[in-house]
């Protein structure tokens, strides 16, 4: 906002032009008719001071109606709007006290309650108190020169002016030139230029307005002197209001955003994630620059890619230039790292460090924090099986020297997928069984536990895996007493009853063999197994 917003009216115009013709005319005579057209001009700018004063109380109060509408954005601009009614009301009131000193200076005497007073009667001047003081030698030269001359009381007020200048000034913006010239004109308190015509005698501000002036045109002086800050006043706080609104973005769109600390959360770890509303301006994009590089935009976002070429940690940082409704560019700097590692992969066998043929073998894959549900398996010599959220390999054929199956990861990243790695795996049978009778497969037995016994079980000894042998068929060699051996067959598991039947007539120190042994495997294969040796005891 600048003087544009706040012109000098035809009727100040004329107060000003009025007031400069006097003050030349003093230098002539002080002549009655002089002094009554002094007492014309102050009644006229008592009037236009409170006219001003009235139209800088709408706005402090629009500024109070704002702020409770919305303190946050509205707390800025009303704390700078208060600072400036102080100060004014405090630069104000220090003239209204040296108008009232110079009255009572002058003979000034007061005026009691009962009293009646015409409106605005320059002949009188009221206190900030409320009382009333009659001005009695309204051409009186010396008081005047006395106070605010030799009692440098002009050069105070000269210095306060100035500070209250300065002070409304470090309110605006430095590219409001025009309304930082408007405040030093009105504000002005320079020397005035030496007229060589005039014998070229050099004045000070002080000399120049208050020497030798007859009472009455000080006090018009001092009148004017407080329109011109409360006009100050009333430019500086209708600026400061616009900027709510001003210094405001204006956005028509609206997007929900999440940003996570990490997408990847280790177990016993906390999940962090900022959410917030986004606000963007479709009709203009900012200017984002990284590394000095202007970025390219798509959708109103900066599109940042860096190719991973090697591993490490890298800085990037840059600034985002948006311009503000005002067309002033205000800068937001930012600055970010990001890791680079090598490719990291696990393929490991939960149970074995081989794969078995016929079973099902547990298997973990990952790849470094690429989560999951982004990894793909795949193998040779073999089928991956999923089952609730596990994976399982299922080898086609033997592969002792690892050289045909290889089990391969795959990653979708940013979209796309990419291989990862691989890693070479041994194929085996799973192993042979045990025969075994009462736990043991062979050694000492006494004849009663052999006796409860219902048959031979073929055991795998070590092995993680749920497979299971059954026994379905196996010979007993019984030796009698002459060292001659008896065989008897059975196509199960089960001891017969004619088995059972030799085991009651056995005798201690006899030795019973069980041979020709054969199982089935869960996987349909048939394993002829070690025969097993027995002592009674």
């Amino acid at each position: 906002m600048g003087a544009r917003n706040c012109p000098e009216t035809p009727r100040q115009k004329m107060i000003n032009m009025m007031y400069i013709v006097l003050t030349a005319m003093l230098a002539l005579n002080v002549a009655a008719e002089v002094l009554e057209a002094f007492r014309v001009v102050d009644a006229s700018l008592t009037h236009t001071i409170k006219t001003v004063d009235m139209k800088n109380s709408q706005v402090y109060g629009s500024f109070e109606q704002k702020y409770a509408e919305n303190p946050t954005r509205v707390q800025e601009w009303k704390t700078k709007a208060d600072e400036v009614k102080e100060k004014t009301d405090s630069l104000i009131s220090q003239i209204w006290n040296l108008k009232e000193e110079l009255v009572y200076s002058s003979g000034g005497a007061l005026i009691g309650d009962g009293v009646k007073l015409r409106p605005d009667d320059p002949s009188f001047i009221n206190e900030l108190t409320g009382d009333t003081i009659k001005i009695k030698k309204e051409d009186d030269l010396n008081s005047p020169s006395e106070m605010m001359i030799t009692r440098n009381m002009a050069e105070y007020l000269k210095n306060d002016i100035i500070g209250y200048k300065e002070f409304l000034i470090g309110m605006i913006n430095e590219n409001d030139s025009e309304l930082r010239e408007t405040l030093l004109q009105e504000l002005d308190t320079s020397d005035p230029r030496v007229k060589s015509r005039e014998g070229g005698e050099r004045k000070s501000w002080e000399v120049q307005h208050f020497d030798s002036k007859p009472l009455i045109a000080v006090l018009v002086l001092l009148t004017k002197i407080q329109i011109d800050i409360k006009n100050a006043e009333s430019h500086v706080i209708s600026y400061l209001y616009s900027q709510i609104d001003a210094s405001s973005f204006k956005f028509n769109s609206l997007a929900a955003q999440v940003i996570a600390d990490s997408k990847v959360v280790i177990q016993g770890d906390e999940f962090v994630a900022q959410i917030f509303l986004a606000a963007e301006d479709t009709a203009q994009s900012p200017e984002i620059y990284v590394n000095g590089q202007l970025l390219e935009m798509e959708g109103g976002k900066g599109i940042y890619r860096a190719a991973a070429t090697e591993p490490g940690t890298f800085n990037w940082s840059g600034v985002i230039r948006y311009r503000t409704p005002e067309g002033i560019f205000q800068e937001y700097e930012f600055d970010h790292e990001y890791q680079v590692t090598e490719p990291s992969y696990t393929v490991a066998a939960t149970k074995m460090n081989v794969f078995y043929l016929g079973v099902d073998n547990p298997i973990t894959a990952s790849i470094g924090s690429v989560p999951k549900e982004n990894i793909r398996v795949e193998m040779t010599n073999g089928r991956i099986i999923e089952r609730n959220d596990s994976l399982f390999v299922n080898p086609n054929d033997e592969d002792i020297q690892g050289r045909n199956t290889v089990v391969s990861l795959f990653a979708t990243v940013g979209g796309a997928e990419r291989f990862m790695g691989s890693t070479e795996w041994r194929v085996k049978m799973v192993p042979d069984p045990v025969a075994q009778i009462a736990g043991i497969s062979g050694g000492d037995i006494t004849r009663a536990r052999l006796q409860v016994e219902d048959g031979v079980a073929a055991v795998l000894e070590d092995f993680d895996f749920d497979f299971k042998y059954t026994v379905t068929q196996f010979v007993l060699g019984v030796q009698n007493a002459e060292g001659y051996t008896s065989n008897f067959e059975s196509n199960s598991n089960r001891f017969t009853q004619e088995q059972k039947n030799q085991f009651g007539r056995l005798a201690i120190g006899s030795y019973i063999f069980i041979d020709n042994i054969k199982a089935l495997g869960d996987d349909g294969s048939t394993r002829d197994l070690d025969p097993i040796v027995f002592k009674i005891q």
